[in-house]
């Protein structure tokens, strides 16, 4: 939010220089983001008086005038424009000077005329975005007088960053309360009175409320006889300096002090309103309003709207109407100072797509003592800048009284919590310079009542929150919290997490971290048939549901890396997959299961770049499954098996299912699905894996253990069987493994074989097996014994026959 440094000294002392105030507001919570100093645009314009105009000898359109700039000479200076005399007092820019919109000020010779700097206009100088000639300035005015000092532009602008849970500083009051609390000097609040005269304003108008929980407060003025010109300059200055664009004398007031209070307002042209009347109710369906934008808008039955006796004229909190707008031809309005309900105000809002002033206010929450004396202002303002009359008395509905909030603080308890001893003297100042009025006091304790305008503060902990920003953090001393005996032990999976992104950083693969909001088609396209936990409010239709598997994210992030033609991509995520639990946001239970799970995705030339030594070679089934067996192997996971096949997202001719030795399955890899593919317009030759984290890491070894060196040589024997080319190659280790018993050490595939002398439907599989015993050197006739046992029964078994 935007404050004038200038208008902020009309409600408090300020501390001698800007910076020393900006630190201050940053100290207490209200952290200023930058200045802006409008005088800085003007340096070098002053005010001059024009002491002679005469015609210029070379040029129709211009004059040569001769200036008093406060100096002891004359200056000249070569004009075109017509609508001044002599006598009058203008802005001129001098040599040298360069104006907001960029022009420098140089000597120069205009149609052989030596012109000694410029004359200005308000556009010129940025005050405006058209004019019809010179600015004109004040009689009164001192020729050399710096323009920013003469026009009240010596002011600087802070740019403060309110957070949503203050919405007590949005307004120049709220703000200047924060620098008299860190100050300690005293504020100076408006006491708007503003002179009636006339019939009652509620014969006049009448206001009814149909919807009090979401209208909780409503009041209505009568300003009659108005006027509608420009606002005064100081005022269209301040509006400026905020970020406001000045209108005419009614609306700039309305803005004003919604800048001063913090209070939204509204004016109706009450010659406008059908019946003289406003009532405040929910839209009825199919209604129909032309806000202020100009936008025709069909309403929803959650609005909550403004209406005359017909229609409504106005969306509650959010904008206007256009039907019952104040325009040249308005003299008579009604205005409007109400507090409506944050929620309903948010909804419309966002229904529209409309961000105001008003609704970013109520949604954060008004202050419902507001209400009145803001209207009461606006209404005297008006009156002043209008020449209009106020009716009498105010239209109010305010059905009932909303208790404020009281918090009980022990005192004991602001060293207990905060670190530091603050006497109950200053602890009881800061509650009561920031509005916290005590209602009654107790041993050690005092109970206070909240400001309505203070939405945030609800317990004893917000009261020793305030106390600790005023009273400076900087003065919290730092130390190490008490009664730490030892540092908490990491989570007991955290060094496994660690070696598989290790081992996954070490075959090649980047760590990438998705949304766990995905589109329901990413799911579906991958044939997951669960259904998803759908969020609430979701952010839009492509983040709408709980992720059920980790591969979308990485699909969409390989699409936007192909979009931008890199030629390799090697990804993994951690993270969690979600969901349904029926009896899931029951007590303290999770609203969704949570699964943790490791996914990756290879694709494109291997190794990331091109090679002449394997000159584009491409990333296969054996890339992604090398990934997996690096991070079995980081974790000592053994007596793994591959079986052939999984999920329909994977293409069967290159997918396999990974099981722990146990037969709990981890989860899959292989290469997608080309009806996947085409689908997600993804390339070809996309190699995938996802792993469930929570076996794999139950599983793992991370301590390794002593294995004595062997005492006793091995015997090396190969094997060659004829098996069925459907048969799983691991399932014949498997029966090796367990009729070799103790004498077989170990089993390895040396050579899978298709092709001439095999018969057709047929496989060769080459087996290296090294027997030894751990008591003894096996003789031959051992391990011939133990040789023929193993090809009879993978024979008998498998249907396998020893090849010759």
């Amino acid at each position: 939010m935007k404050i004038s440094v200038k208008w902020l000294g009309d409600y408090v002392a300020l501390p001698p220089s800007v910076d020393e105030l900006a630190r201050k507001l940053t100290a207490a919570g209200l952290e200023i983001e930058g200045q802006e100093s409008p005088a800085e645009g003007l340096r070098g314009v002053v005010v001059a008086q024009i002491k002679e105009s005469v015609q210029h000898p070379n040029a129709d359109k211009l004059s040569v005038t001769k200036i008093d700039a406060g100096g002891d000479a004359l200056i000249q200076v070569v004009c075109g424009a017509k609508n001044y005399k002599v006598g009058d007092k203008v802005p001129l820019a001098t040599v040298g000077t360069k104006l907001p919109n960029g022009m420098e000020i140089k000597q120069a010779a205009l149609r052989g005329v030596d012109s000694s700097g410029m004359l200005c206009s308000s556009k010129e100088l940025g005050l405006s975005e058209e004019s019809n000639g010179l600015l004109i300035l004040s009689p009164d005015l001192k020729p050399g007088t710096p323009i920013a000092q003469a026009l009240g532009l010596d002011d600087v602008v802070l740019e403060v960053n309110v957070t949503p849970n203050r919405p007590d500083a949005l307004s120049h009051l709220g703000v200047a309360r924060e620098v008299g609390v860190v100050t300690g000097a005293a504020l100076k609040l408006p006491q708007p009175k503003p002179v009636e005269s006339g019939s009652p304003a509620s014969e006049k108008v009448k206001v009814r409320v149909e919807s009090p929980e979401r209208c909780p407060r409503y009041a209505a003025r009568v300003v009659e006889n108005v006027t509608i010109k420009p606002s005064p300059q100081w005022m269209q200055e301040r509006l400026k300096a905020c970020g406001v664009r000045a209108i005419n004398n009614v609306v700039d007031v309305t803005n004003y002090v919604n800048l001063e209070y913090g209070q939204p307002l509204h004016a109706f042209d009450l010659d406008k309103l059908s019946g003289q009347e406003l009532v405040v109710r929910t839209a009825a369906k199919g209604e129909k309003l032309t806000t202020l934008d100009g936008k025709a808008r069909t309403l929803d039955v959650d609005d909550l709207v403004i209406c005359d006796k017909e229609r409504p004229q106005a969306l509650a909190g959010v904008m206007g109407g256009g039907d019952s707008e104040v325009t040249e031809k308005t003299t008579r309005l009604v205005l409007e100072s109400a507090n409506f309900a944050g929620a309903g105000v948010r909804r419309t809002a966002k229904r529209y797509a409309l961000h105001t002033e008003a609704s970013h206010r109520f949604e954060r929450g008004a202050d419902l003592d507001a209400v009145v004396p803001a209207i009461d202002r606006a209404a005297q303002l008006i009156a002043e800048l209008s020449g209009g009359t106020v009716a009498p008395g105010r239209v109010e509905v305010y059905p009932a009284e909303k208790p404020r909030r009281q918090v009980t603080l022990r005192f004991a308890r602001v060293e207990k919590v905060l670190g530091v001893a603050v006497p109950e003297v200053e602890v009881r100042r800061i509650l009561a310079a920031l509005g916290f009025e005590q209602v009654s006091e107790g041993a050690g304790q005092a109970t206070y009542e909240v400001p309505r305008a203070r939405v945030d503060v609800e317990r004893e902990e917000d009261l020793l929150e305030e106390v600790a920003r005023v009273f400076g953090y900087d003065n919290i001393p730092a130390k190490l919290p008490r009664g730490l005996a030892s540092l908490a032990p990491e989570p007991a999976n955290s060094e496994a997490e660690r070696r598989l992104r290790h081992a996954l950083a070490g075959a090649g693969l980047d760590e990438v971290v998705n949304y766990s909001f995905v589109a329901p088609k990413s799911l579906e396209v991958l044939g997951l048939k669960e259904q998803p936990v759908a969020l609430l409010n979701p952010l839009s239709v492509e983040q709408s549901v709980m992720r059920t598997s980790l591969l979308p994210g990485l699909l969409e992030n390989l699409s936007r890396s192909v979009r931008h033609q890199v030629e390799s991509v090697s990804l993994y995520e951690t993270g969690r997959a979600y969901f349904r639990d029926a009896q899931g946001g029951q007590g303290t239970r999770p609203a969704a299961r949570e699964v943790n799970r490791v996914a990756g995705l290879v694709w494109g030339l291997r190794g990331g770049e091109r090679s002449w030594t394997q000159k584009d070679a491409r990333a296969d089934f054996y890339d992604a499954k090398g990934a997996v067996e690096a991070l079995l192997a980081a974790l000592r996971v053994e007596g793994v098996t591959w079986s052939l096949g999984g999920p329909s997202a994977y293409h069967p001719r290159a997918s396999a299912e990974v099981k722990l030795a146990d037969g709990t399955v981890l989860g899959h890899v292989g290469e997608l699905h080309p009806k996947v593919v085409k689908a997600l317009g993804l390339p070809e030759g996309v190699f995938v894996f996802e792993l469930d984290t929570e076996p794999l890491y139950a599983a793992s070894r991370l301590v390794p253990e002593y294995r004595a060196l062997p005492k006793f040589p091995a015997v090396l024997r190969d094997l060659a069987v004829l098996v069925p080319v459907e048969l799983e190659t691991g399932a014949v280790r498997k029966v090796i493994l367990e009729v070799g018993g103790a004498l077989v050490e170990d089993a390895l595939v040396f050579d899978v074989y298709t092709g001439k002398q095999i018969p057709e439907g047929k496989k060769n599989l080459a087996f290296a097996l090294r027997y030894r015993a751990s008591d003894r050197t096996l003789t031959d006739v051992e391990v011939n014994e133990a040789h023929k046992r193993i090809v009879s029964e993978v024979d008998q078994r498998l249907g396998a026959s020893l090849r010759a």
